[in-house]
């Protein structure tokens, strides 16, 4: 009896086998965002909470965070831009991606760094992550009115675009020149 318990308990335990996939490191990803670039330094900051209530403002959501992991990117004695690096939950994991903004706080580009979850890496398909190109916190970035979702990654695209509707608030409050 206590053998077929135990074969019952070790069944419901079984763990699915684990999924995760780096697609770039922080130093390629800037490299493909900022192809152009001579240079890279790291402009990480830390928000004031005046700071953060603007970021929550523009965004509708929580600031998250004070600090931010960002990257300048140059060409000589020129500001490319900045590369903003953050995590944010898929459906059970972490999602790893960096956003690369303009100088006038425009979003340039969003790459996937590492997904760990068995579904929903289709939002490293480059046609849903080119519909953030150009946007700005002043186009209140959404799925489903100016961002689509994508059935099967459906947390996963929520959540990255969350993530990124922050960025833009963040460059739009902190990064803009």
């Amino acid at each position: 009896m206590k053998t077929l318990q135990w074969t019952a308990i070790a069944a419901t335990l079984a763990v699915s086998p684990a999924f995760a996939a780096q697609y770039l490191t922080a130093q390629q990803a800037q490299a493909v965002i900022f192809p152009e670039a001579t240079a890279f330094k790291d402009a990480s900051l830390q928000l004031t909470p005046d700071q953060m209530r603007a970021i929550e403002t523009l965004a509708g959501l929580p600031a998250r965070s004070a600090n931010w992991r960002i990257v300048s990117a140059w060409q000589g004695d020129k500001l490319l831009g900045h590369m903003v690096l953050d995590d944010v939950v898929g459906k059970f994991e972490l999602i790893s991606y960096a956003v690369g903004l303009a100088p006038d706080a425009s979003i340039k580009d969003v790459e996937i760094l590492t997904y760990r979850e068995s579904h929903g890496f289709e939002i490293r398909n480059a046609n849903w992550r080119r519909q953030f190109v150009g946007k700005t916190a002043a186009d209140k970035v959404t799925v489903g009115d100016n961002i689509a979702n994508i059935s099967g990654a459906t947390l996963s695209s929520q959540h990255v675009t969350d993530g990124v509707r922050r960025i833009a608030a963040l460059a739009q409050v902190a990064l803009k020149k």
